[in-house]
């Protein structure tokens, strides 16, 4: 089978187009036909092994343990391990992985669910990683309650967009935070207002909100605190920018030491990837309340310049790998 193979950490280049052996399913797995693979900023951490803390968290300190490439996955079930009894051979299947970037893939059923009905393999593809990511943000860690004032940082990218619609669908009052040219896009997946942070400091202290979602990972906590009522809650998703060694993640990690201090809740997120979780999604996206943004696809083959276009920031939603048919 063709993969996306990554043999030491680098730039783009590291990656390449290889003809592999299909992996086999354990007791557990599902082996799964990949027909379109969501492309996220874990990717590029794990292509390029920075920041160090990547490597220290256990994915391998001088070279990558999984050579290839790749978490989120859509296709349809190639075979079931003989514990697994809820899916069959055939099922069209959603959910994540180690190693999507392939034509074949092995995972934990637990960590894939029936794909929702109303999407096309590309756009379900798109939903795992980040729609989890947004869903436990703002339910599980947010607690987010109806008529709640909430800010999504980074509202047209991958993560934000999911996050805007489930912040609308949970009852809160939504803003969401991009430049001028996607202040269009956000809201028409439901903010009712649009802060374009490339004119206005949203952090002055003019504007309170009760939760804060912040997806973009530059700004310091003093300054999102402001932000905040004060009773609120922040909740800080992944982090870009900053050193070598901790990269943004130093906010994630100072954020709950910073909450003894104060009647605010600063929170780092570490997202899960569970079944009901997507289940959840399934529901919210069949009910017509989430839909996927894609901004662009790109085959398999040009995974590296998929990861290449992410990382520069101008992606509106997600970018999507199309495997096989």
């Amino acid at each position: 089978m063709q993969a996306i193979v990554q043999d030491k950490y680098g730039s783009a280049d590291v990656l390449e187009p290889r003809d592999v052996e299909i992996p086999q399913p354990g007791d557990n797995d599902l082996l799964i036909r990949v027909h379109a693979a969501g492309v996220d900023p874990g990717v590029w951490h794990l292509m390029t092994g920075q920041p160090y803390l990547v490597r220290v968290m256990g994915f391998g300190f001088r070279k990558p343990k999984i050579r290839i490439r790749g978490t989120d996955a859509a296709g349809t079930v190639e075979a079931a391990g003989r514990n697994v009894t809820w899916f069959k051979q055939g099922d069209p299947v959603y959910g994540t992985c180690d190693g999507s970037f392939a034509e074949y893939a092995c995972a934990k059923a637990e960590r894939f669910a029936s794909k929702p009905a109303n999407l096309s393999f590309e756009q379900a593809a798109a939903v795992p990683v980040s729609g989890m990511t947004a869903l436990n943000g703002l339910r599980d860690a947010g607690k987010i309650q109806p008529e709640q004032k909430v800010l999504i940082i980074g509202a047209a990218g991958g993560v934000g967009t999911y996050a805007v619609q489930l912040a609308k669908a949970f009852g809160g009052v939504v803003t969401g935070v991009c430049s001028t040219s996607k202040a269009e896009l956000v809201r028409a997946i439901g903010a009712e207002e649009v802060i374009d942070y490339t004119r206005e400091d949203f952090t002055d202290g003019a504007h309170q909100f009760d939760l804060i979602l912040d997806t973009a990972g530059r700004r310091p906590l003093s300054h999102l605190r402001r932000a905040l009522t004060p009773q609120g809650t922040l909740v800080i998703v992944g982090g870009e920018g900053g050193d070598r060694w901790l990269g943004g993640f130093q906010r994630q990690i100072f954020a709950p030491l910073r909450s003894l201090l104060t009647e605010q809740k600063l929170l780092g997120l570490m997202s899960k990837e569970r079944q009901q979780d997507l289940l959840t999604l399934k529901d919210l996206i069949e009910a017509g309340k989430l839909k996927p943004v894609i901004d662009r696809t790109f085959p398999l083959s040009e995974a590296p310049q998929a990861i290449g276009y992410l990382e520069q920031g101008h992606a509106r939603g997600k970018v999507v790998l199309t495997v096989s048919e």
